[in-house]
């Protein structure tokens, strides 16, 4: 799989996504905690319009927060009208951009995730491709999401995708559809009422 070509159609269906989307739907909450629809679009932009420099200057101004640097600098992307993010997703589509120290699995996944954090709460489904929806799942069950996935969520469970051919881990089982599995790995506790398993009320008590 050409991750960046597959990265490169995930941005743009998310702009088509926004595109399509009422100013009701826009100021809906997102499933991140405190970010309207809009603000997870205006996060989408950051690799394409924050380089690396601004980024660490933020987290220095907000005392090494990096999820508070974060949000800050994604509300200040939020001020822009949803026209002009679309408009920045589809010309930067083909960024080759990736966080340092990680693979193009990184900005796969957000993509997807967030993809999902606007689609979920507002009741729209699209059927991602599958061998994206395993590289991000791998992504997310791999020591690369640390900074994404809270230390010890996923340890001594099974995951188990019914949709899709793929399973992560051993130990009492969690299983569900693919994308259902993505946002409760990655702490939407939205998604784990579309999950079963033995090991759900584990997972449901790590992700209280």
């Amino acid at each position: 799989m050409d991750v960046f070509a597959e990265i490169a159609d995930e941005r743009r269906a998310v702009a088509d996504l926004l595109a399509g989307l009422s100013a009701e739907q826009l100021a809906a909450p997102s499933l991140c905690a405190g970010w309207r629809v809009h603000d997870v679009a205006a996060h989408l932009v950051l690799p394409l319009e924050v380089g690396v420099p601004t980024f660490l200057a933020t987290v220095l101004v907000c005392r090494g927060d990096v999820d508070r640097a974060n949000d800050r600098l994604t509300r200040r992307q939020a001020r822009r009208p949803v026209d002009e993010i679309v408009d920045v997703l589809r010309r930067g589509a083909g960024s080759r951009f990736t966080p340092p120290g990680a693979g193009p699995e990184a900005p796969l996944t957000d993509l997807i995730v967030h993809g999902l954090d606007i689609r979920w709460p507002l009741g729209l489904s699209r059927d991602v491709p599958e061998e994206r929806l395993r590289a991000s799942l791998d992504f997310l069950v791999g020591r690369s999401a640390r900074g994404i996935v809270a230390r010890g969520r996923v340890d001594g469970l099974r995951f188990a995708a019914d949709d899709l051919d793929w399973a992560h881990g051993d130990g009492p089982e969690v299983a569900g559809p693919a994308d259902a599995l993505a946002l409760a790995v990655a702490g939407r506790g939205a998604a784990l009422d579309a999950l079963r398993g033995d090991g759900l009320p584990v997972l449901r008590a790590r992700a209280a």
